[in-house]
């Protein structure tokens, strides 16, 4: 019998060249050189690179594409955008928290955005955005993975039915424990529901992604205490802390004792770059802070770090395409991360570190891993981000699902080639 798909003389993200990539039944049966046998479908991906799909473990689907409804946020603050998304609340009915999610996921495929979690807002009693999200999820699963996160936007403590209207959406199927301590009305309040919510998810065998410390406050320490009660309860491995943006602002010797905590527990670390430098020093005149939590130092220590693209076109922010690629960025560019080991940091950051920090199962270019590929007009994961480079092909279980056009450019110029592909303006020699 021929296989379903061969994908030859691939790039692989680990540098591994000319890698021929069989699949068959959904799944990948062999990578290695010059595989000899027929395919219903072959890609020639000479000199292209072929990577596992990309992976947004931070969104909020449930705002996605509502952009000006029923304002827009004049001042480009966090709070304003979190009490806009009070405002619009009231206003969401399924059908339409349905019709835009679906929309933004036809766009994630097409960009080769094949896993996302998205958190939903359960403040709203009526759980209009759990629901949607449900029949979403359901909808999409033949195409990406969407994870749900139960997020009490108002405060866990703060939001008069936050906390059973969180069990109810659980009840319902929503995946994952989500929580926001920093608005809570005290750090005390913010303290109790980290160790609530982690003992939820301990009880009903489930993972933890907290909104933490999303703030300019140095003194805003609750990735403390979910590092205290990921050990406390046994959940190491299962527990992601997102944006971590106040350790932008933490004095160096309390980091340098937060740091070894954060590793010791398993707590995966979630960065948010184009929204958090449009969000983070807004009260700053100058210096002006970044935004962006401490990268490199949580790498240091060996914490695994993922980007998230947290928004597009809501409440917080205005822009936004679903492109991981700009995520990654953004994110190399904030970070300073310009060495060449932490450009292909960058790319892990969207592909294999969020599918870590998600647990999904099957994710990879190894034998017996789901068929879910993307080739790249690039050669390697440097010059993937360097050129946002076009998704030729997106794969998922082994059918291609998407296929954009080589992007080049057509020229008039005398005695000059008649077409530039940018892919081929990079120097070879660079490792």
């Amino acid at each position: 019998m021929p296989l379903d798909l061969l994908i030859r003389y691939a790039n692989l993200p680990d540098g591994r060249t000319n890698q021929d990539i069989a699949v068959k039944d959904g799944r990948i049966v062999e990578v290695r050189p010059a595989i000899e046998a027929e395919a219903v479908r072959e890609i020639e991906a000479r000199n292209r690179l072929v990577s596992p799909p990309f992976v947004d473990t931070h969104f909020h689907m449930d705002a996605t594409l509502s952009l000006g409804i029923p304002r827009l946020n004049e001042s480009g603050t966090l709070l304003e955008g979190i009490a806009l998304w009070g405002e619009l609340k009231p206003l969401l009915i399924v059908e339409a928290v349905v019709e835009r999610a679906l929309r933004y996921c036809d766009l994630a495929v097409a960009q080769g955005l094949l896993a996302i979690r998205t958190h939903v807002d359960v403040c709203d009693d009526r759980l209009t955005g759990v629901e949607a999200l449900l029949d979403v999820r359901e909808r999409m699963k033949p195409y990406l993975d969407l994870q749900l996160v139960a997020f009490p936007q108002d405060g866990y403590y703060r939001s008069p039915s936050a906390a059973e209207n969180l069990k109810r959406a659980l009840d319902m199927g929503v995946d994952v424990v989500g929580g926001i301590p920093h608005f809570e009305r005290t750090m005390q309040d913010g303290a109790a529901s980290v160790r609530a919510l982690c003992e939820i998810a301990a009880e009903r065998g489930l993972r933890v992604d907290m909104h933490c410390d999303e703030t300019d406050d140095p003194l805003s320490r609750h990735i403390e205490t979910l590092a205290y009660e990921t050990h406390r309860l046994g959940l190491q491995g299962r527990v992601v802390g997102s944006h971590l943006t106040s350790m932008h602002s933490m004095d160096n010797h309390y980091v340098s004792k937060l740091l070894p905590l954060i590793a010791e527990a398993g707590v995966h670390a979630v960065a948010n770059p184009v929204i958090n430098i449009v969000i983070q020093g807004r009260h700053d005149t100058y210096p002006k802070r970044r935004g962006l939590t401490r990268v490199a130092e949580m790498r240091s220590h060996g914490v695994n770090v993922a980007f998230g693209q947290d928004c597009v076109m809501d409440p917080w922010y205005s822009l936004g395409n679903a492109d991981m690629l700009e995520v990654a960025h953004m994110g190399l560019h904030v970070g300073q991360l310009t060495s060449r080991e932490a450009m292909r940091f960058c790319f892990d950051a969207v592909t294999a570190n969020p599918a870590r920090a998600m647990g999904l199962e099957g994710y990879g270019l190894e034998p017996g891993c789901h068929a879910d590929l993307v080739v790249l007009q690039a050669e390697d994961p440097i010059e993937a981000i360097r050129l946002k480079a076009t998704r030729l092909f997106v794969v998922r279980r082994g059918q291609i699902i998407a296929e954009t056009p080589a992007r080049r450019t057509a020229l008039s110029l005398p005695e000059r080639p008649g077409a530039v592909d940018a892919a081929n303006y990079a120097p070879r020699a660079v490792q």
